[in-house]
């Protein structure tokens, strides 16, 4: 090696044991690019053996530097590996019908996971004929929003031994309406809320220093007294109708708002159709074990000339219910910090509700009374057109219209 080519190496090596901590990887090819240029012949090599920079990336930085192309960008437009979605496009898709049975998640999070392994996934994937490491099914769930999480004290009760059975019947049930184009509909109840100037929680931007100010004790006003909800989820549209009700939450409150739920937003969206399925919790207004549900839905099922089939979650799996996490919890968010001063602010605050999913939802305020502790006897249960699943039919059922 002679003087000059040694001194060459040497000036090279301190430049890049200097510049190396603070260079990405467009700016070091190009620095890499200009110290060949200016060695000349053999530079190239000087530069590659000093660094240990690949004799390919240093003769792209010297194209680089000859066309002056690609801006600010650190790669060409389109280079490096194509995302799993665009190289296999239905991936997502599939992953997600993997997972959509057994997810989880608190209802007033954004935050879900899943009971399914990486492994387990990456295995019925591959099956399925995708090409897919564990490591890239845990990168999509990240992008898809789920995570790993610790556990945390929501129980409800002890599990049913039937529980996944159900998730599993449900799921298809859902599955196979939606496949013939029938509504499928979600309905809980959510809790009263006291309307006046109360306190309510979470927090909304005002100017520093002045709060807004409301009662110091949350005792209900006896004019104003508090409001009930019952809501209607479409599983299918990503729309949902809420009913603000003056007094009980009973049975006949929440048939009557799938009644008006079906009038207002059902109806126009889904023409002559045989048959309707809900989806809901095992207890409250809409249990299993509640005659006056079952009463009321026989004479829905009347009115309208079709089959209307139910489904039940298990005891104590309640937030599973798709209302909870889809629309309820928005509909939370949407009012945090602010007071519930009338029922007309209730409503509207309902109906303002919006997601990045296009969720849509419409509230009206029931002005009905409904008797509380009302009793059906065994003569008006008996004529309930009822034909229930081989399955758990307490909990799986259908309410056909008499002829």
């Amino acid at each position: 090696m002679s003087a000059a080519t040694k001194a060459y190496v040497k000036n090279v090596k301190i430049k890049y044991r200097q510049l190396s901590f603070c260079l990405n990887e467009k700016s070091k090819r190009l620095w890499a690019a200009t110290e060949a240029n200016s060695i000349g012949r053999g530079g190239i090599n000087i530069v590659h053996k000093t660094t240990g920079i690949d004799f390919k990336t240093i003769r792209k930085g010297i194209k680089e530097l000859t066309n002056k192309g690609n801006g600010n960008r650190i790669r060409s437009l389109g280079g490096g590996r194509k995302r799993i979605n665009i190289a296999q496009r239905d991936i997502l898709k599939d992953l997600e019908k993997l997972i959509e049975p057994v997810t989880r998640g608190d209802p007033e999070s954004s935050l879900l996971w899943t009971c399914k392994s990486t492994y387990k996934l990456s295995d019925e994937l591959k099956a399925q004929g995708y090409t897919v490491s564990q490591k890239t099914v845990y990168s999509v769930l990240v992008d898809l929003d789920y995570s790993l999480q610790s556990n945390r004290k929501r129980r409800e009760g002890t599990n049913h031994p039937d529980r996944n059975e159900q998730f599993e019947y449900i799921y298809k049930k859902v599955k196979e309406f939606q496949a013939n184009g029938y509504p499928t509909i979600s309905v809980d109840t959510k809790k009263k809320e006291a309307i006046g100037e109360y306190k309510n929680q979470g927090r909304e931007y005002r100017i520093k220093g002045k709060p807004l100010e409301v009662n110091m004790h949350a005792f209900p006003d006896k004019k104003l007294g508090k409001v009930a909800f019952y809501g209607v989820y479409d599983i299918g549209k990503n729309k949902g109708w809420v009913s603000v009700g003056i007094s009980s939450d009973t049975a006949e409150f929440a048939v009557n708002t799938i009644r008006s739920w079906w009038h207002v937003m059902g109806k126009p969206e889904y023409k002559k159709i045989q048959q309707l399925l809900i989806t809901a919790d095992c207890g409250g207004s809409n249990g299993y074990r509640v005659k006056l549900w079952k009463y009321e839905l026989q004479k829905l099922a009347n009115e309208l000339g079709i089959t209307i089939t139910v489904c039940h979650f298990p005891p104590g799996t309640s937030k599973w219910n798709e209302i909870e996490h889809r629309m309820f919890s928005y509909i939370t968010k949407n009012w945090r910090g602010r007071p519930l001063e009338t029922r007309e602010t209730v409503v509207q605050l309902i109906s303002n509700t919006r997601t990045k999913t296009g969720l849509e939802i419409k509230a009206i305020l029931d002005n009905n009374i409904y008797e509380k502790g009302k009793l059906v006897d065994e003569a008006e249960m008996l004529k309930i057109n009822q034909r229930q699943n081989k399955f758990h039919g307490e909990w799986n059922y259908q309410i056909l219209p008499h002829k």
